[in-house]
């Protein structure tokens, strides 16, 4: 129970972060898929850097175990055109859709109801999935650090260095 309060917490202060950075916004959601306004990249980025900080610490300090998943490029390359497609076509990804909503704009709802369509669908053909798109490029549990065989530290470090480039370079560009 508690760790469902942590949850619904920190999915609260996430959908109020997503919304004070203004990343539930339309116009940044098409500026993104343009590649003209980089607000919701920077935002991802720095929350994945942040979030590998900290469970790569809680991870070495014996508080968290790590759940990696099974590497499948098959399912990965359909998930991810999936995935561009309907963000594309609705101008909202899965946790904006829901901010926006949260925002009183029922244009997200739209987004959501087939987001719950397509688990439904992704449901009923995963018999299938599993003997074809799941069979193609099975890598096993793999991360980076075990594909270069060194610590996670150097590559959160390199992810840090060049998140911060990255963030200059748009910044000097109007990004």
């Amino acid at each position: 129970m508690k760790l469902i309060i942590i949850g619904l917490i920190t999915g609260i202060l996430f959908g109020f972060l997503l919304q004070k950075a203004r990343v539930v916004r339309y116009d940044k959601q098409l500026g993104a898929l343009r590649l003209l306004d980089m607000t919701i990249i920077k935002f991802m980025f720095s929350t994945v850097l942040v979030s590998m900080v900290g469970i790569y610490l809680l991870y070495d300090l014996g508080q968290v175990d790590l759940s990696i998943k099974t590497t499948i490029m098959g399912a990965n390359i359909i998930g991810a055109i999936l995935f561009g497609l309907g963000w594309g076509m609705l101008g909202y990804c899965p946790g904006t859709s829901l901010g926006a909503l949260g925002e009183g704009r029922l244009d997200a709802l739209w987004g959501i109801l087939g987001m719950i369509a397509g688990a439904a669908v992704f449901a009923q053909a995963y018999p299938v999935l599993k003997n074809t798109v799941y069979a193609w490029g099975d890598y096993g549990k793999i991360t980076l650090p075990q594909v270069l065989n060194i610590s996670h530290w150097p590559v959160i470090l390199a992810f840090i260095i060049i998140g911060l480039l990255l963030f200059v370079w748009f910044e000097r560009k109007g990004l």
